[in-house]
């Protein structure tokens, strides 16, 4: 008999702040998205190992409003709740108006228009429904009385109207004094105890979980002896999986109990290309408190699957895009909410319009108490997640530049690090050039003082005729090696390699994770023209 494992991370790639809940025999998991459009990823699995996309939660029908910005805005650690029939999501578009709410009968969508929360100002909201109905929304928030200046707080949520119903609480502080970032609440009723789950220490090395209880919802939360209760901040720098933190439990019909929460796979040192992906492990309950992967205390990157669990496979994660369909698939993003009809699907190939933006400006930082409303300043790109250590990324595409315009394949980190293979006009003639965009930073992009200095290099150039191209990245680990010919079967390798190092660098910490795509600009000019692309893959070697 077969064995079966759950293999981390459950969900690779950049899906991070991952929220759980249980129907029946039917798991549900959602995860930040932040400027990526559609947002919200909604997952479904049977088993706890094997898990499927089955929406986005956050859409232009619902009123999802995201601009492309410094990949790390937009919206970020939801919560999925179910009550009565009814999924819930609740969240923080840093994007637009702050705290929302939507809902559905049916995980898979149609979800909600979105229920603004005006009367609670905190972040990460979390909602918690008690056994007699009862909703509280639970949130860290400011306080001048802690050495930390942050602390938790209850509030009674009236949920079908929309509004708080009482006193907003005070429940608990932190585990360590003066502890950085304490945020991601989770309140849970289990037994004799009402649990609050929390995250500490900031979202990138010294990120941990820890826990408090009270045998009242609203009572003062005594924080455990043995927290934090998961980490890897104490096993180093280089230690294969990092900034482990920001969890939510999970039972199963059985009664066995698990935890999902957000880590990092590093590359050659301190590189974080995949960003925060979802990765899960067991618990146990002793003396009323949670152990969390027994027996070593640290995320593994394999557990036994549950023998209870019905071993449900899903289908692979598509490879190759051939656009012979209107409908774009679920592992395809935009970075933005994409207002401008920028892009369409016509016999059987995508075309991007070369859109006014450049594919990276400037870098200025971002105001969240007025973020950026425009319609009218999109990115013309659209790509997918970086989910292996080693893959091979190809296109094929047509498009005759004009002045100052651009197209062509591009794998870009947050905050203008990128590689981009675009083809170009070089003095009047048309040119295939590998770009490397660098920048270098002082401070964080939401408070004051932020400074940034972007660097552009023209790495190599090459003429090209007119007629289609295909563009090839072969990514093996850091080292990638661009490639360019009229067809597949004659390529032509760049002399240059890139360093996958250089645009996922150490200071980026792995808020968000690298995105590879087709992009198209025209660099400040107004433009219709358009890149035609034939198919675009990515597949792992």
């Amino acid at each position: 008999m077969t064995e079966h494992k759950i293999k981390n991370p459950i969900i690779p790639g950049f899906y991070p702040d991952p929220s759980i809940c249980r129907v029946g025999e039917d798991y549900y998991l959602v995860c930040s998205s932040f400027e990526l459009y559609p947002g919200i990823p909604v997952f479904h699995s049977k088993d706890l190992a094997n898990w499927e996309q089955i929406s986005y939660a956050m859409t232009m029908e619902n009123g999802f409003h995201v601009t492309a910005n410094m990949g790390t805005g937009g919206v970020m650690a939801p919560t999925i709740r179910y009550q009565d029939g009814v999924f819930y999501i609740v969240n923080c578009n840093f994007g637009d108006r702050g705290n929302f709410y939507v809902t559905a009968t049916d995980p898979a969508g149609p979800w909600s228009e979105i229920h603004w929360i005006t009367d609670i100002p905190d972040i990460d909201c979390s909602l918690f429904f008690d056994e007699d109905g009862s909703c509280y929304l639970v949130s860290p928030g400011n306080d001048s009385t802690e050495d930390n200046g942050r602390a938790f707080y209850l509030t009674p949520y009236d949920i079908k109207n929309g509004k708080a119903c009482g006193e907003r609480k005070k429940i608990w502080n932190s585990a360590l004094r003066k502890a950085w970032a304490p945020e991601a609440p989770h309140i849970y009723h289990i037994g004799d105890y009402y649990y609050l789950l929390i995250a500490e220490g900031g979202t990138e090395h010294f990120h941990s979980v820890v826990i408090a209880r009270s045998e009242t919802v609203d009572g003062w939360y005594e924080g455990y002896r043995g927290n934090p209760i998961m980490t890897h901040r104490h096993l180093g720098l280089y230690y294969p999986i990092d900034n482990v933190g920001h969890a939510d439990f999970v039972d199963t019909p059985d009664g066995n109990w698990y935890a999902v929460m957000l880590g990092s796979r590093i590359l050659d040192g301190q590189h974080k290309n995949f960003g925060r992906e979802t990765f899960l492990c067991p618990v146990i309950w002793e003396r009323g408190w949670p152990v969390l992967s027994p027996g070593s205390g640290k995320m593994e990157f394999e557990y036994p699957a549950d023998e209870k669990l019905p071993w449900t496979p899903c289908s692979a994660e598509t490879e190759r895009d051939d656009f012979d369909s209107d409908k774009l698939g679920l592992h395809l993003s935009f970075w933005g909410t994409p207002y401008q009809d920028f892009w369409k699907i016509q016999d059987s190939r995508l075309k991007l319009t070369c859109l006014k933006r450049p594919i990276a400006l400037p870098l200025k930082g971002f105001d969240v108490a007025h973020p950026d409303q425009s319609r009218d300043h999109c990115v013309s790109f659209l790509g997918r997640r970086q989910r292996w250590e080693s893959f091979d990324v190809s296109l094929k595409m047509e498009f005759a530049p004009e002045k100052q315009e651009a197209a062509g394949l591009i794998i870009m980190q947050a905050a203008n690090h990128q590689f981009r293979l675009e083809k170009a006009l070089e003095n009047g003639k048309a040119v295939l050039r590998l770009v490397r965009l660098t920048t270098e930073q002082e401070g964080l992009p939401f408070l004051p003082g932020y400074k940034a200095q972007t660097t552009e290099a023209v790495l190599e150039s090459h003429p090209v005729e007119e007629g289609p191209l295909v563009l090839k990245l072969e990514a093996r680990r850091q080292d990638y090696r661009f490639f360019y010919g009229k067809d597949e079967a004659s390529l032509t390798a760049f002399e240059v390699h890139g360093d996958g190092c250089e645009i996922n660098p150490e200071e980026i910490g792995g808020m968000i994770g690298t995105m590879i795509g087709m992009y198209a600009t025209a660099n400040g000019e107004e433009s219709k023209n358009e890149a035609a692309f034939d198919y675009f893959e990515v597949k792992p070697v």
